[in-house]
This record gives C-alpha cells, sequence and structure tokens, in this order.
C-alpha cells in the first residue's frame, strides 16, 4: 500500500501567494501528510514604526479531507499572469494559492488531488495517526456516553420497570439490526420475539424503539424506519402491537409537576426521584409471544381505554419527515408508510421536509454564492442566497420540532418519528426536540451525550455523507476541463423527486455496509512551526483482521448531504432565540461542524456503530469530544442560567423554536452578521407563537378569528384510525401553504391535504403502476403516465406531474434517479 507520503510530488514552495477576502500574504506553502500549511511573516502597517521585536510567523493549516473544490488555473501561454489553484473547503473557507512556476502549482495540484481522493481507505485519514498534545491526551471522549446509564437517567433501568420500558438484549451482537445500537429500550410488555417479527416488517430491521422518556408525564419519543406495506398493503400484527404497547406504557400513570426550582445539574436526578414514586401500581404481565393474532390485535386495541392527562385525551402520533408524495411512491417498491386503520388511537403527519438530495443542492447554491470570497470581501447577493432555500429547509425542520415537542410536552401524547431509513431527518427531528424538552440536552456534557446518542448510535451515516474520502470530481484543471454529467442533485418538481427515490430502491445495490491537527482557526492563527507534531511518526496499530478502516472506499458524490450541518444550523437558531438557555455558545458548533470534516478524530468516520466497534475506533483513534473538555472555558456561554423553575417565565424546563425567527448562520460562513441577516426581515424576540410552555397548555394570543392555529400552522393533513373533531382538523387554506410544514395527515377513514389536488382512488398505486408498465419499460416515465392518467395532479409546491414530465426527458430522468435514502 502507497504511503501518504509518496503522494507527494513537491513538500514546500516558496513565492507564494495567499489570497483570502480580498486580502493578499506573500508566503510559503508547505505539503505534510495530512494538512496543506501556508506560513507568511505580516508586514506592518503602511506608515507604522518598525516593529522592536520581530514579527511572529503565521500560518493556515489545510486539512485534505475539507476541501470540496480544487481548481487550477494553468498561466496562459504568453502572459505573465501566474498559475494558480482555487480552494472550496467544507467550513466555508476559500484559498486562491499563486505561484510564479507553472511546473510548481502542477505538482501542488496533483499532490493535493492524490491526498484528498487517493487514499481509498479510512485508516490513512489523520484520525489514525493522530497524538494530542497535553493536557488533550488526558481525556477519553470515548467513555462520555453509556447507554445504559443514559437511559438510567431517563428512569429506565431492569430494577426500575414500572414506567413500562425494559432494556432489551435483541441487538448485542447487532445481528438483529446491523445499524442499531447494542442497547435497545423497548416496552416491558414485549418480548423480543415480538420484536423479531416485528423487524421483518420495517426497513432494515429498524423497529420502533425509545429515545426519550418524558419525566413528567411518562410520554416517550421513539423512532424507527418506515414500515413496507408494499402496493398490496401488507401489515404485520407485531409491529402494530409494539406500537400500541409504546403508545399505552403511560396507561395508569400518574402525571407529576415539575419540581418549582432545580438546576440542570440536578434536574435530571430529582424528576426521577419524583416520578418514580409517584407511579401507580402496575400489574406485572409475561411478555407476549409473537403468535398473536390479527383480530386479538384489533380485539385487545378495542377495549383499550386511553389515559387521560390534564383532563384532555392523548393525541398519540407517528410521524412521517416525509412529503407525502415520498412515502406514497415508495409504496411501489414495496415500502411505504403505516395504514392508520391498523393503528387506532393515533394520527399521522407527513412533515414534507426534502431528501438529501435537495438539501444538498441548497447548500451548493449557497457556495456558489459565496464562491470569490477568496478575491473579493463584497457582501454574498441577497437574492442568491435566498434561491438557495436553505433559510425554509431549516424553518421547516424546527416547525416539525415544534410540533413533535409540543405533543410531547404539552398534550402528553406518544410520538413515533420516521422516514425512509430513519437515521437522516429522524435524527434532526428527535434530537432537536429533546432539546427543546429536557434541560440537560442543553448542557455541553448533554449535548455530547444526545449526538453520541441520537446520531452516532442510531446510525447516521456520517461516512456516507460527508465523503471523507474526497472525489475526482472535485477537481477540475481550467482549459482541460470535461463536461461531466449532472450529479443528481435534486430539487424540482416534488413528484420527480419521489420517483427518484422509487427508481433509486429498485436499482439499490448498497445497503449500510457500504453505499460509500488544526490547532486553530483563522487566517491569522499562530500556530506551531511546520511540522507534523500532533501525529505520530509510527502508523497505527493494524488489526490483524481486515475491518472497516481497512476496506477500499469509495465517494459516492450523489449521497453526500449536509444533514448534521442542518441540525447544528436549527441548534444554533435556538440558542439565538434563547440566549440563556444553553451552556454552550455558537462556537462550540461551529468547531464541531469543523471536526466532522476534519478527520483528526475517529467520532464521525463511521456510519454505525456496529462498523466504530468492529474497526475498534475508541482504542484506534481519539475521540472528538477530547479537544472540546480540555478547551471547556473556550466554548462556555457567559449568559448561561442554569436554574428551571417552571414557575418563572423564562426559566421553564421546556423551550420552542420560534415562529418566523429563523436567520443565516453568518459565522459558520465565515461572515458578519450584517452581511447576510441586514435584508431578512426577523420576528422580534418574544414574537411567535408561544415562546416558551410550561407543563400546562396554554392558547397564544392571536388577532382575527381566522388566523390558523399553531398546530395548523405545522400540519396540513393529518391521518388517524378515527376522525375527531376539534383541535383545528381541517385542513388550512392554500394561502397559509407558505407556513405549513406537514403535507399531509391520514387517519383509518379520513385523509387531508395528503399533496394531490383530487382524492386518489383506494389502489391508486397498483392501477398507477399496472398503467405505467402497459405504457414503457422505463419505470419511472410508465408510473408517472399511469399516476397522470388517473387525473391526479401534484400539490402547490410544485408544477403538475403532466407539466413536469414534459419537461424531464426519459434520458435526463433516469440520469437524474436517485436513492431515497433517508
Amino acid at each position: 500500500m502507497q504511503a501518504n507520503t509518496d503522494m507527494i510530488r513537491v513538500s514546500k514552495v516558496e513565492n507564494v501567494s495567499l489570497w483570502r477576502r480580498g486580502i493578499r500574504a506573500d508566503g510559503t506553502l508547505h505539503l505534510l501528510q495530512h494538512h496543506i500549511v501556508f506560513s507568511w511573516v505580516p508586514l506592518p502597517p503602511p506608515g507604522s514604526e518598525p516593529p522592536a521585536k520581530p514579527p511572529r510567523a503565521k500560518q493556515v493549516w489545510i486539512t485534505y479531507p475539507i476541501i470540496s473544490h480544487c481548481v487550477l488555473r494553468p498561466s496562459p501561454l504568453a502572459s505573465s499572469e501566474a498559475s494558480r489553484i482555487r480552494l472550496r473547503c467544507r467550513d466555508f473557507n476559500f484559498f486562491s494559492f499563486h505561484f510564479v512556476d507553472d511546473k510548481a502549482a502542477r505538482d501542488v495540484y496533483e499532490s493535493i488531488r492524490s491526498l484528498s481522493c487517493k487514499l481509498g481507505r479510512l485508516d490513512r485519514l489523520l484520525a489514525f495517526s493522530y497524538q494530542p498534545q497535553p493536557p488533550e491526551d488526558k481525556y477519553n471522549g470515548w467513555e462520555i456516553y453509556d447507554a445504559r446509564r443514559e437511559y438510567k437517567r431517563l428512569g429506565i433501568s431492569p430494577k426500575d420497570t414500572d414506567k413500562g420500558w425494559r432494556i432489551s438484549e435483541i441487538n448485542k451482537d447487532y445481528k438483529f439490526s446491523e445499524t442499531y445500537p447494542a442497547v435497545l429500550v423497548v416496552p416491558s410488555k414485549i418480548s423480543d420475539n415480538v420484536l423479531n417479527y416485528a423487524g421483518q416488517f420495517r426497513s432494515r430491521q429498524r423497529i420502533p424503539v425509545l429515545v426519550y422518556r418524558h419525566p413528567i408525564n411518562n410520554c416517550s419519543i421513539t423512532r424507527s424506519s418506515q414500515p413496507q406495506p408494499g402496493l398490496r398493503g401488507n401489515r404485520n400484527p407485531q409491529d402494530e402491537k409494539l406500537v400500541a404497547a409504546i403508545f399505552a406504557t403511560n396507561k395508569g400513570w400518574r402525571t407529576t409537576a415539575a419540581p418549582a426550582t432545580s438546576s440542570t445539574e440536578t434536574s435530571t436526578a430529582d424528576v426521577n426521584t419524583q416520578t418514580s414514586s409517584s407511579c401507580l401500581e402496575i400489574g406485572d404481565q409475561a411478555p407476549t409471544s409473537g403468535g398473536a393474532n390479527e383480530e386479538d390485535l384489533e380485539q385487545s386495541a378495542a377495549s383499550d381505554e386511553l389515559p387521560k392527562v390534564y383532563g384532555a385525551q392523548q393525541r398519540n402520533m407517528i410521524v412521517d419527515a416525509r412529503p407525502t408524495l415520498n412515502a406514497m411512491v415508495m409504496q411501489a417498491v414495496g415500502q411505504g408508510s403505516e395504514k392508520m386503520e391498523y393503528y387506532p388511537n393515533a394520527e399521522k403527519a407527513y412533515l414534507g421536509i426534502d431528501n438529501i438530495h435537495v438539501m444538498r443542492k441548497s447548500l451548493n447554491a449557497i457556495v456558489e454564492a459565496l464562491k470569490d470570497s477568496d478575491f473579493t470581501s463584497y457582501k454574498p447577493p441577497a437574492k442568491a442566497l435566498a434561491s438557495s432555500g436553505w433559510l425554509k429547509h431549516i424553518d421547516n425542520i424546527l416547525k416539525g420540532t415544534d410540533l413533535i415537542a409540543r405533543t410531547v410536552g404539552v398534550w402528553h401524547s406518544h410520538v413515533l418519528i420516521h422516514c425512509s431509513d430513519g437515521w437522516d431527518r429522524t435524527s434532526q427531528l428527535s434530537a432537536l426536540s429533546q432539546i427543546c424538552l429536557d434541560p440537560y440536552y442543553r448542557t455541553m456534557e448533554g449535548f455530547m451525550v444526545l449526538v453520541e446518542k441520537d446520531w452516532l448510535s442510531f446510525g447516521h451515516m456520517f461516512r456516507h455523507r460527508s465523503g471523507f474520502l474526497g472525489s475526482e470530481k472535485w477537481f477540475d484543471i481550467e482549459n482541460e476541463r470535461v463536461e461531466r454529467n449532472n450529479d443528481g442533485s435534486g430539487g424540482g418538481n416534488p413528484f420527480e423527486n419521489a420517483l427518484r427515490g422509487a427508481r433509486g430502491v429498485f436499482n439499490r445495490q448498497n445497503d449500510s455496509k457500504e453505499a460509500l491537527a488544526q490547532p486553530a482557526e483563522g487566517i491569522a492563527a499562530e500556530l506551531q512551526p511546520v511540522t507534523e507534531g500532533g501525529t505520530s511518526t509510527d502508523p497505527a496499530p493494524v488489526p490483524k483482521t481486515i475491518g472497516h478502516a481497512e476496506e477500499q472506499r469509495i465517494t459516492k458524490v450523489n449521497e453526500l448531504s449536509p444533514v448534521f450541518h442542518q441540525f447544528l444550523d436549527a441548534v444554533y437558531q435556538l440558542i439565538y432565540q434563547y440566549p440563556t438557555r444553553f451552556e454552550f455558545n455558537e462556537r462550540f458548533l461551529r468547531r464541531l461542524l469543523y471536526h466532522l470534516y476534519s478527520c483528526q478524530y475517529g467520532t464521525f468516520l463511521f456510519d454505525n456503530e456496529k462498523e466504530r466497534v468492529e474497526a475498534r475506533a475508541a482504542q484506534r483513534t481519539r475521540s472528538v469530544w477530547d479537544y472540546f473538555l480540555c478547551r471547556r472555558e473556550e466554548f462556555l456561554n457567559p449568559n448561561f442560567e442554569p436554574e428551571v423553575d417552571d414557575a418563572v417565565r423564562g426559566k421553564e424546563r421546556m423551550i420552542f423554536p420560534k415562529q418566523g425567527a429563523v436567520r443565516w448562520w453568518a459565522e459558520v460562513f465565515g461572515r458578519a452578521d450584517a452581511d447576510m441577516n441586514a435584508s431578512i426581515t426577523l420576528a422580534p424576540a418574544g414574537s411567535g407563537s408561544m415562546d416558551v410552555l410550561t407543563n400546562g397548555a396554554h392558547s397564544p394570543s392571536r388577532s382575527g378569528t381566522t388566523t390558523p392555529s399553531d398546530y395548523d400552522l405545522i400540519v396540513t393533513g393529518r391521518e388517524y384510525a378515527n376522525h375527531p373533531q376539534g383541535r383545528g382538523l381541517s385542513p388550512p387554506s392554500s394561502k397559509d401553504g407558505g407556513d405549513q410544514i406537514v403535507t399531509g395527515t391520514e387517519t383509518a377513514d379520513h385523509a387531508t391535504g395528503v399533496g394531490t389536488t383530487v382524492h386518489p382512488p383506494p389502489n391508486f398505486l397498483a392501477v398507477a403502476a399496472e398503467k405505467g408498465q402497459a405504457l414503457g419499460t422505463n419505470f419511472s416515465h410508465g408510473l408517472t403516465a399511469g399516476i397522470a392518467s388517473l387525473g391526479i395532479k401534484s400539490s402547490s409546491r410544485g408544477p403538475s406531474v403532466v407539466r413536469a414530465r414534459a419537461k424531464s426527458p426519459g434520458a435526463a430522468v433516469e440520469k437524474e434517479m436517485e436513492v431515497e435514502m433517508q
């Protein structure tokens, strides 16, 4: 295997000019095994006295995995213009290096290209040779999260089963579900035998399991992947039984009041003590077997009485984060969404959060608006930023978060979250909802635990979505550039997007196994001398067997997406809206995003817990939390108020996103706040639905009688087993569409706002597929034409199906078909 150093054609180039933000610096460029380092001596300001001591050299360090685009512009023939290399980085730094010698520029370009996208293996990244300096070497961030300890904090342990939950060992060896953690929490009335059968009905066996239990009302947030009813409407009694048991875990539970005063450091223990003693006795019942038939299940569900909390009936909810149309089309490939007549006493809401391809396209549009930041310091064009749709996507995620958090914390009901595979949008919504509900996750330690739990343990595909090993597609030589095919960025008509997902599943050859030292920040950072002092000269110990770190990998650019970036952006919005409620500051989030791509730590290099365990990441690499723990003071919020008191406004345990207050996270894009937010009309502080709610439900004050409620601003349609009255259940009018996030809802006998202008017949997907096959072999065209022949049009979110098909010729559609991974 070729060593990284063998890929370096030239290790040092003098007389190089660096341009960034329109500022030039002249110095020396070094190419190291894991970094590009530019070193220069700053010149004194014009007209100033010479310094008594020579100024210290300054350095900029750039890790190779953080490069997202590299272009070489050779010096034109018979021109005095210098050759230059322009870099775009995924931390939104933009650099332009100018060279006197064209050959040196080409050697540097080829070296960067090899060290960025020709490694092929994770164990050749910086994380496997990085050795921290004191005091960082004294910390072990791998120990910060222990699943059993965290669930015990939530009141769940083998010695405390009266809350209706138990810890299952069914996945202890990752054979039940390779992408799930080893420790799973399920209802205590559900046996592992039932789980085995239920797993057959969920994509990748990602069954509904607990991630959060509310300590006051015992309601839960659970997560899963999509069910697999397919066109035939298949059902699974064990899955239905599992969901019913989840929604019944707080039956007989006596809701307790929150402590009058507490702090984030002690509130968890105090709450657990109170809830433990306030629980009513629940009769012991042997776990049921997996042999229950449908009639028994239906009779059991019909005889159950829903618990009542604060005099209001529970409104349990299944949240499908996808646009309605995407979920419906997935039925054609054997996937889909719950048929609510089999999940009584609950409603289902489709959130309409776009898929990874749309999000990637949105971020690329922002980069295009900022791409000249190496030569200029001008403000990015406001129109280009707005047209990216990024803020709207963040707003949609926060609205979905608001719906989930209110359902659990205010309506005292259970929520099951899923989308497709349940590791992208599901992780965003689950983690953000817990931040809103639990003050512990707003502390630095709690936030680290939350990321470990909901993102790392539950299988967000960090390697897959981040592309640490680079791609040849990110490298170009001007005047030698070869036109490449579109990378399928997504976007456009929602029906076409949904078909991309369906087509992707038909062609899916991959599964979860393979679908695929920065000391300071800023250009003026004063760093150590130009050596790899933070890395070991000896290679990392290689295990005897080939594991996930040693496997040959390629980056699938069509499956990259800024999912975790969006989560951090949404957390930034909450910090900005509630500046005294978070222990950590904005810079903490910014540095965490940087280290996602720096590959200095092993935390984010793998796709799931199984891969990390088998690669022995905890023994062979350092945890990213080491970086923050040893620099804790740098990331603390000086305005943090840890006291929690539901009797005092502004100190309640729960917070909720403020409507209309989304803004640009200017700092992460390396811009001044005025550069990006001056043209945004921000909602005044304290505006929106209701900024903070206690455990009692309050009605927001609104002017006018026709304004939809908070719930209706989020939900445009619902689905439940029995259509209840009240609670604003009529779909909002189209004039409110700009504020809506839910594209549809569904019950056993009623559906609203399902993204079509007409109600399709019950078997419309089967009829459409049959018509589509008769019309041609191309599935996407056939299904499109088949559904169009039924008279079904897409929603107001995009053009009609017929128009979309006319704009997308068959060859183009087939090229752009992508996997709806999440």
